[in-house]
């Protein structure tokens, strides 16, 4: 008998052993994984999401209701007196109201005169504008920045009379020496050139228009700080890794970041120039003179216009034709803020 150990047959390998050592016990192989379905997505609306999402939209076209309603009554009380208009409305610069049933009354002079005082206004303001918000927000030290901002926001507080009257009494005599200058020197220019109104007395657009220009300041300043603010550090950062200098941070990365909401800012200022009433009421006198487009010419506003002849009303009739120029005055804001738009819109494209 012999003691060599016996060795077995090499087992043929069966399909049923590719998952052993990887299943369960005794080799058994592991049933297959089957994906279960995902979850259908569901967008979970809670109450106070549907609350806010409500009160929103509600006050989207309550706002929208609101403008067009007021649109609807400008031009509803301002037919009747357009309909005994003896004169174009557009084109001409006549205004008498005495007569309800012989009026002669046009815009013309009125929106010239609106259009050269804001735009005036606006181009100086702008700049300077834009030189205090980035003097704010990167060059003053941190102590003196805030009460400095606190300071120049200070100045939409002021009210509109106090600007008139710091405008005639004080401001018009300081100026006229540069403004006689200006006449005497520049008078080639159109400008510049001497105009229906008072260069001694003050009483001109170009008084006007300086004092409107420090009334929205510090409009334009805050809504340009504040983006101004915005810009992201890593920007910044990057541009002072490149070798940068502190102007050129300034130039190259944070005027391009708040480029639209400087145009912003100066929209609603010009806004605010468009509608002032108390202080070019003031500072403006009428002329019965024909608008020559120069800064030393005078006159009404169509906001001015409309307070000067308020006492005036006497009948619906009338005041029509005020309304009608008030029906003007509200369109054109509408066309500065959608030319404001669609000066964002192709910034940002």
């Amino acid at each position: 008998m012999s003691d060599a150990p016996t060795q077995s047959a090499p087992r043929t390998p069966t399909p049923g052993d590719a998952g052993a050592g990887v299943g369960g016990p005794l080799g058994t192989p592991e049933a297959p994984i089957t994906p279960t379905p995902a979850a259908s997505s569901k967008t979970v609306t809670r109450p106070g999401d549907r609350v806010f999402t409500s009160m929103a939209t509600g006050s989207a076209v309550f706002i929208s209701v609101l403008i067009a309603a007021i649109g609807a009554f400008l031009v509803w009380r301002a037919v009747p007196a357009l309909a005994r208009n003896e004169v174009n409305f557009l084109t001409s610069s006549a205004w008498d109201t005495d007569n309800i049933n012989s009026m002669a009354f046009g815009v013309l002079d009125l929106f010239q005169v609106t259009v050269l005082v804001s735009v005036f206004a606006l181009v100086l303001a702008m700049p300077v504008a834009l030189g205090i918000a980035i003097f704010l927000t990167e060059y003053s030290p941190k102590q003196l920045a805030r009460p400095l901002a606190y300071v120049i926001d200070l100045l939409a507080a002021v009210p509109s009379i106090v600007y008139g009257l710091w405008g005639l009494l004080i401001f018009a005599p300081a100026i006229k020496p540069l403004a006689v200058w200006l006449n005497e020197n520049l008078s080639w220019i159109p400008l510049f050139a001497t105009g229906s109104g008072s260069i001694a007395g003050g009483g001109t657009i170009f008084t006007a228009g300086i004092v409107l220009a420090v009334m929205i300041l510090p409009i334009i300043t805050a809504v340009t700080r504040e983006v101004f603010v915005q810009t992201p550090t890593s920007q910044i950062e990057a541009a002072l890794a490149l070798g940068a200098t502190k102007w050129e941070v300034v130039k190259t990365t944070i005027i391009p970041f708040g480029k639209s909401g400087y145009i912003s800012g100066s929209m609603l200022g010009l806004g605010r120039a468009l509608g002032e009433t108390m202080a070019l009421y003031m500072i403006l006198r009428t002329t019965s003179k024909a608008f020559g487009w120069s800064l030393f010419d005078s006159g009404s506003t169509i906001a001015s216009k409309i307070a000067l002849g308020y006492a005036e009303f006497n009948n619906e009739i009338q005041a029509g034709a005020y309304i009608a120029v008030g029906l003007v005055l509200f369109i054109l804001t509408f066309v500065v803020n959608a030319a404001a738009r669609a000066a964002i819109a192709g910034k940002r494209a």
